[in-house]
């Protein structure tokens, strides 16, 4: 399968965080990764959803379209039976997935929720406090899919999984579903291959979602706050696929856009790393950074993507 010389020729790329040093894998040790039945599934769902769409034309969004969508998001008729189809294949209603870079492996990243003195939602935001208890420990928790210095391919390596909790050719993506048992994933993977087009990204970026898909966890795609790669094309790429598979689509991105800055660290000035203040959405202070605005609306779309999969 042509995928398959995918997965085993494929190198770790450099990645945009800072704190990640650049990492790559001689390609004799890639080749020599084995190749489990988990990444040959994930290739047999590409293939047939490339036949279905080769015949099923689909929705495109109009150039910067994608700025204007909700930041919070809906869920679809086709999420529910694909929720309802993981149920039974015996996925936790209750545990939901980070998967993600530098920005998602941090205790910034929804870790408070978890925490009963860690945050304070206020008057207004008090409703949410159901979806904190109904996914009780997904936030803290430290998932085998999040790294500094991953990417969107390396989700999808063999090499790039935990050796010691992960089996023999799992790549991060199927160890953490297989450990964590969710119904839902948060993906949000900020950082692209240097100078690489986002068309590179969406080729990745469908196989995550397609094989979350395939078994039946719900995902849903965050857009990046940053612009790093100057035509903000890979947040079009990202809203594209939103469209594409008609999933929960988070766009934070026009969350930040009020923020000062554009909720960026205004001394670290990269326009990557968001400004931090911690989860007390009833300080107006506080809401002036971009990690509380990143969090509270993480949990609104967690919180309408679980009000979205109970309705009939």
């Amino acid at each position: 399968m042509k995928f398959r010389s995918i997965f085993l020729l494929l190198i770790v790329l450099l990645a945009a965080c800072a704190s990640a040093p650049a990492i790559t894998q001689p390609e004799t040790d890639a080749v020599s990764a084995p190749v489990v039945d988990a990444t040959e599934a994930a290739t047999e769902v590409v293939n047939a959803a490339t036949e279905v769409s080769a015949a099923t034309p689909r929705p495109t969004l109009a150039p910067d379209e994608w700025k204007s969508l909700p930041i919070v998001p809906t869920v679809s008729d086709a999420m529910k039976e694909v929720y309802k189809r993981g149920l039974e294949m015996g996925n936790d209603p209750n545990a939901f997935s980070k998967i993600g870079d530098c920005q998602t492996n941090t205790g910034f990243y929804l870790v408070d929720f978890d925490h009963e003195n860690w945050y304070s939602l206020g008057e207004k935001y008090a409703p949410l406090q159901e979806t904190i208890d109904y996914y009780e420990g997904s936030y803290s928790r430290t998932s085998l899919a999040m790294r500094d210095g991953y990417n969107v391919a390396a989700i999808l390596t063999p090499l790039r999984a935990d050796p010691k909790k992960c089996k023999k050719g799992e790549t991060p993506i199927t160890c953490e579903f297989r450990l964590n048992n969710p119904s839902v994933a948060l993906i949000s993977l900020e950082t692209n291959f240097n100078n690489r087009p986002a068309d590179d990204y969406g080729k990745y970026m469908r196989l995550i979602v397609e094989y979350s898909i395939e078994q039946g966890v719900v995902p849903i795609l965050a857009t990046k706050g940053d612009n790093i790669e100057g035509d903000n094309s890979i947040n079009a790429e990202i809203a594209e696929i939103a469209v594409e598979y008609d999933i929960p689509l988070w766009n934070l991105w026009a969350a930040l856009q009020p923020l000062p800055n554009q909720g960026h660290d205004t001394d670290l000035n990269d326009g990557f790393h968001l400004s931090f203040s911690r989860n007390f959405f009833d300080q107006p202070k506080n809401m002036l950074s971009g990690w509380p605005w990143r969090n509270l609306t993480a949990l609104q779309a967690l919180d309408a993507v679980r009000r979205g999969l109970s309705e009939e």
